[in-house]
């Protein structure tokens, strides 16, 4: 059972890492967008909204998808007053309470709190911004429950992995925490 649970884990870490390469492309193009709209701004005194949206439209995806992929790699930011003095088998329990306890429901809780308060009304009405040539709005309200999602299904695989290093079936790299079979 655990080990057919490490294969799902595994498909879900590979389709965070897809998600991490997109979110690193939404950064490049965030700051080529942000660059060009200063350009054409101020080299030809010409401006229009929709860059400036559409600037803050990828950084804020590329937070909202990227945060999966940055708890796949433990780049995350944890409070260490306990966690580095303890041994290797206790932060595995430290990590998994706090999956359970913390991180999914709130993951699950956000997106679907977004997905119905957030995503929908503004699908409903095709949500245009109210800046002039400002872009539409429903595409990005789809990114925070689909952002909270991923995390959610990222956290499921880091407890599959956590779990299976508990039971002895995997062993964790210091690195990166991923289990080495």
């Amino acid at each position: 059972m655990l080990r057919s649970l490490l294969r799902l884990s595994s498909w879900i870490d590979k389709l965070g890492e897809r998600i991490g390469r997109l979110a690193n492309l939404m950064i490049l193009f965030s700051c080529i967008v942000s660059a060009s709209n200063a350009l054409v701004r101020y080299g030809f005194d010409w401006s229009n909204n929709w860059p400036l949206e559409l600037q803050w439209y990828l950084f804020g995806a590329s937070v909202m998808l990227g945060a999966s992929y940055t708890f796949q790699k433990n780049e995350h930011v944890r409070v260490d007053l306990v966690y580095g003095h303890v041994s290797k088998r206790t932060q595995l329990w430290i990590d998994i309470f706090g999956v359970i306890a913390f991180l999914l429901p709130a993951c699950l809780l956000f997106s679907w709190l977004s997905w119905k308060s957030l995503f929908l009304p503004s699908w409903d009405i095709l949500e245009q911004s109210a800046n002039a040539g400002g872009l539409p709005r429903y595409p990005i309200k789809l990114i925070v429950p689909v952002g909270f999602a991923a995390l959610a299904l990222q956290g499921l695989s880091e407890l599959i992995k956590r779990i299976a290093a508990i039971a002895g079936i995997t062993e964790f790299d210091a690195t990166y925490e991923r289990p080495v079979q």
